[in-house]
């Protein structure tokens, strides 16, 4: 048996995502390969944070996964995952201004998310 203590990062999210994460039914987060996001890994704990508040939630990282895109991580992870009250090409859209292609082209991960009580 382990008695080791899972790592705990802190990540800002929007609200429109940080409600979807905090009901459960957004499960791949996305991010880009930023140099502190790379040891990310199973069994670690996000705790989101929406930014100039104190409200947070945390979830377990079930698995990171990279992709060459963000359309190919949407089309490998499923939409509906990333954000269930938003079709793909919304997404997208939603995507672009937050990671220009010089962000896109570190690497795009999908961190697939379970909700902690």
């Amino acid at each position: 048996m382990s008695n080791t203590t899972p790592r705990v990062r802190e990540l800002s999210l929007y609200r429109r995502y940080f409600d979807l994460v905090a009901a459960g039914t957004k499960t791949i987060e996305v991010r880009v390969a930023h140099p502190h996001l790379t040891d990310l890994a199973a069994g670690d704990v996000i705790r989101f944070r929406i930014k100039g508040t104190d409200e947070t939630c945390e979830v377990e990282v079930r698995r990171v996964t990279e992709y060459a895109g963000f359309e190919a991580l949407l089309d490998g992870e499923g939409p509906s995952h990333v954000n269930p009250a938003a079709a793909r090409d919304a997404q997208l859209a939603g995507i672009r201004p937050i990671y220009p292609p010089e962000k896109e082209a570190l690497g795009p991960l999908a961190i697939e998310i379970r909700l902690l009580d």
